[in-house]
């Protein structure tokens, strides 16, 4: 890498980090940025899960006010996420390159939607509870099993994985946004590190961009956590749907 990319990595990393902490898809500032850079996709997709494993562990310590209360169901649900984020990763190691450059315009595509469908799913929820619908303190076998699949992606490709997460727990669990924004934190950071360690003795990835997008996505899970409920959801959305479009038709073109 030259030392513009460099920079442009590690700025997308900490970026990413913050992004992940509030509200997901950080992968989508950092992913078009390794491309950007020459690395193939498999390999960028790698090496950005390798590198945003410290920004979600730094993003969960700084919630971890949100999660007192919590262990239990982030005990449950963490091992749906250990299986589903280690499934993901197989796939991502078994499935041949080709399926994988097939498949991630769709995920982008699939990513982008959710994050701009959120306000649509955010109001269904609050109609729902303002109605007296039904929910579960545990969520259920539905939750379960939908973030267990929803970890599946996210051990494949991480995009909007954040999203998917509160969406479901937001439709089945009668909690705050932020608690379960706490929550999410934490199942982001499980499969990271479950797809991570399967990475570093089975994957190919880059050593440089792993170093540079760990140091800005601890920095940035930080900065996220402590700061998130100050920026603006409209704003960030603006930011990950303007980014993840550039991302997609890179992909869609190449």
């Amino acid at each position: 890498m030259t030392p513009w990319e460099m920079a442009a990595v590690l700025a997308a990393g900490t970026g990413a980090g913050a992004v992940n902490a509030v509200v997901g898809s950080g992968t989508l500032i950092t992913f078009p940025v390794l491309l950007a850079a020459g690395l193939p996709p498999v390999t960028a997709t790698v090496s950005n899960g390798l590198g945003l494993v410290p920004g979600s562990i730094t993003a969960a310590l700084g919630y971890r006010e949100e999660l007192r209360g919590q262990g239990r169901r982030v005990l449950q649900l963490g091992i749906g996420a250990v299986l589903g984020g280690l499934a993901g990763a197989v796939l991502l190691l078994t499935l041949p390159a080709s399926a994988f450059e097939r498949i991630v315009p769709v995920l982008v595509g699939l990513a982008l939607v959710l994050v701009a469908c959120q306000p649509w799913i955010a109001r269904r929820v609050r109609r729902r509870r303002a109605s007296g619908g039904s929910v579960r303190r545990d969520g259920g076998p539905l939750l379960f099993t939908g973030l267990t699949l929803a970890s599946v992606y996210g051990g494949y490709f991480s995009a909007a994985q954040g999203i998917i997460y509160v969406s479901l727990m937001g439709m089945l669990l009668d909690e705050t946004l932020q608690r379960l924004n706490a929550v999410k934190n934490v199942l982001a950071a499980v499969v990271n590190t479950v797809a991570a360690l399967l990475f570093l003795f089975f994957a190919d990835f880059d050593w440089t961009a792993v170093v540079l997008i760990a140091a800005g996505s601890a920095l940035g899970g930080m900065i996220g956590a402590r700061t998130g409920r100050r920026f603006s959801p409209a704003v960030l959305r603006t930011l990950i749907v303007s980014v993840g479009t550039v991302a997609l038709v890179h992909l869609m073109l190449h």
